[in-house]
């Protein structure tokens, strides 16, 4: 093979992140795609870098009557990941902590101290946004962990949030078919974040309007 032939089949090849959602589809193809749905969305609360609605929507557009069904296995599964989430920040946060306290200019405890109680005031809001939204969820999880977040008020947000979201790609499938799954692909992300938005500016009307 000759320079440009490899350069040309290197081209082709795709990246580690598009291998990686090719493989979590084709988990739909087998008998064990449920299974997989429940470790990809736990895994993807705390390191998985795949969202699971990849393949929950998949398995709603295989068999749309379970579309209730799938998204409750991502909700569930992922309200678990993002335990295990918390529980790594404030894990691993204890043992490294000091190296940054000591070593890293300008990472100061009166710093430190200042962002967590600014994360703590909204933490909730912070959490139900990455759980819904195409923010990174496993980011707020572990968040929660270092600023010690109440692993209830994680909880309670994860599940708000991360049932919105799944339960609507399955009420979209349940209730209109197959049809809504390129819109989905395609346009979901953005709605979320639009959602989000309005929420947020309701919420804010309403504190300064009462």
């Amino acid at each position: 093979m000759t320079a440009p032939d490899s350069a040309a089949a290197t081209a082709k090849k795709p990246n580690i992140v598009k291998r990686l959602y090719n493989w979590v589809l084709s988990w739909a193809e087998t008998p064990y795609g449920t299974p997989a749905l429940f470790v990809i969305s736990f895994a993807e609360s705390s390191f998985f870098p795949i969202p699971p609605d990849v393949l929950q929507i998949a398995l709603s557009v295989a068999k749309p009557k379970r579309a209730f069904f799938y998204a409750s296995v991502s909700l569930v599964a992922s309200v678990l990941g993002g335990v295990l989430g918390w529980y790594i920040g404030h894990a691993l946060w204890g043992s490294v902590s000091n190296f940054f306290f000591e070593h890293v200019p300008g990472f100061t405890r009166e710093t430190f101290a200042l962002v967590e109680s600014k994360y703590n005031e909204h933490a909730f809001l912070a959490i139900f946004g990455a759980a819904f939204t195409p923010i990174p969820y496993k980011v707020f999880t572990i968040a929660s962990g270092v600023f010690e977040v109440a692993l209830p008020t994680l909880i309670m947000a994860s599940v708000l949030g991360r049932g919105a979201r799944f339960f609507l790609v399955g009420g979209a499938i349940f209730f209109f078919g197959p049809t809504v799954k390129a819109w989905l692909e395609k346009y979901f992300e953005l709605a979320t974040l639009i959602l989000l938005a309005l929420g947020i500016l309701g919420f804010v009307a309403v504190k300064y309007l009462v």
